[in-house]
């Protein structure tokens, strides 16, 4: 079970520091035309932060694995995954893009197996 929780935990990690990125760094315009056409339904500023809110929650979930402690943070990052998950499905389903919700539920349920299994008692 260590080993999957390592991989989940990596993939999860990296997915969010890069797409985090992505929509840090890029316009709403490019945000948009890339593909996500849900922040057509958010100011700028929101878009940004959610994106630093992904990349802080992805970091806190790689680094500590990286610095051999800190199973706390791990696990509060993965819970701040899951809670911004949970936002983005019902975004998408409210935009009637049930493709995208399906793939965010899975995301959602790999950020509570790291939160679950990263728990530090």
């Amino acid at each position: 079970m260590t080993i999957a929780l390592w991989i989940v935990q990596g993939l999860l990690g990296l997915l969010f520091v890069i797409t985090g990125s992505f929509k840090f760094f890029q316009s709403k315009e490019k945000v948009v035309a890339s593909g996500g056409t849900w922040a057509e339904d958010f100011k700028p500023g929101i878009i940004k932060t959610i994106a630093g809110l992904e990349i802080i929650s992805g970091l806190a979930v790689i680094v500590p694995r990286l610095l051999g402690h800190g199973r706390y943070l791990t696990s509060m990052g993965a819970a701040c995954i899951a809670v911004i998950m949970k936002g983005a499905i019902f975004v998408h389903i409210r935009r009637k893009e049930f493709m995208h919700a399906s793939i965010n539920t899975v995301f959602l349920l790999m950020a509570l197996f790291v939160a679950y299994l990263s728990k530090p008692f």
